[in-house]
């Protein structure tokens, strides 16, 4: 499934349009979140129900803000478009345990 970007003016709408969402906050100069982008992308394909977005923190200050993010990368749950949970992982299994806690299993 496409993953879409999301900034300080799309993020409220496009999550608010998202019944269950998980959102990957990065910054570009951050290893382990490079180093989960392709993870990541795959991910989004095992998960057709659930959209998959991508925020870079550093160019969307104002959604950066709406969550606490003690390191990264980080993942934020949304379920129609309030946050129901956040992590941090740089681990596919523990990014999967966390999904499928929220959503489901993969298909």
């Amino acid at each position: 499934m496409a993953i879409e970007n999301l900034d300080d003016t799309s993020f409220l709408e496009k999550l608010g349009e998202a019944e269950m969402a998980v959102v990957d906050f990065y910054a570009g100069w951050c290893g382990p979140c490079m180093l989960f982008k392709p993870k990541f992308s795959r991910l989004s394909d095992e998960y057709p129900h659930v959209r998959f977005f991508v925020c870079d923190g550093e160019r969307a200050p104002e959604a950066r803000k709406s969550v606490e993010i003690p390191s990264l990368p980080y993942f934020g749950i949304y379920r129609a478009g309030k946050l129901v949970d956040g992590f941090s992982t740089a681990k596919e299994e523990g990014f999967r345990e966390r999904l499928e806690a929220h959503f489901g299993k993969a298909t």
